[in-house]
C-alpha cells in the first residue's frame, strides 16, 4: 500500500478520536476505545480508515463533506455510508446491504466481534431485554456476514427479534 493510504489512516484515527471525544459506550468506557479495537482488527489500510470513522455519520455531527476533506479514501466514504444505518432501514435490511461491500463487510465483522465480546456484553438490570435482543441480533448477523446462514434463514429469524 502507498504512503498516502497510511496517511488516510492517520488522519482517520485523528478525526475518529476528535469526533467522539467524550463519548462513553454502555460501560462507561471511552467510546474510541471500541474504535479502535475494531480497526486494530481488519487488515488493509481502507478497510482500518472505514474501521475507525465506522459510526462517525451516525453517532456524531459530521459528514461526507468532512470526509472528503480529511482524503478519507473513496473506497472508506462507500464503506461508512452503508455501514451508517438510517433510521428508517430495518436493523436486518442494513446488513444486508452492507454485506454486498467487502470492505463494510470485514468492518462490521469486526465490530459485531468486539461489541459480542463477554468482557464487553453489557446486561444491564433495567434493559435486560432490550440487551438480550441485541446479543441475538448480533449472532445472527455474525452468522449471515460470515455465510454461515442464508439471507433467508436470516431474514425469518431476524423478524421475531427486530428493533
Amino acid at each position: 500500500m502507498s504512503q498516502n493510504h497510511w496517511e488516510a489512516v492517520e488522519r482517520a484515527i485523528a478525526l475518529g478520536t476528535k469526533a467522539h471525544l467524550g463519548q462513553r459506550d454502555k460501560a462507561g468506557h471511552p467510546y474510541v476505545l471500541h474504535l479502535i479495537r475494531v480497526m486494530e482488527s481488519v487488515s488493509c489500510p481502507i478497510e482500518k480508515q472505514a474501521a475507525m470513522l465506522h459510526d462517525y455519520l451516525e453517532d456524531t455531527d459530521g459528514s461526507i463533506a468532512v470526509l472528503k476533506s480529511h482524503s478519507i479514501s473513496e473506497g472508506a466514504i462507500e464503506a461508512i455510508e452503508l455501514l451508517t444505518r438510517q433510521t428508517t432501514v430495518s436493523y436486518c435490511d442494513y446488513v444486508i446491504a452492507l454485506k454486498k461491500n467487502e470492505i463494510a463487510r470485514a468492518v462490521k465483522l469486526a465490530d459485531i466481534e468486539d461489541n459480542y465480546r463477554v468482557g464487553r456484553v453489557a446486561y444491564r438490570s433495567s434493559f435486560e431485554n432490550e440487551d438480550s435482543l441485541r446479543m441475538q441480533r448480533y449472532a445472527l448477523s455474525h452468522q449471515f456476514l460470515r455465510n454461515e446462514i442464508s439471507e433467508v434463514e436470516y431474514t425469518n429469524r431476524m423478524q421475531p427479534i427486530e428493533d
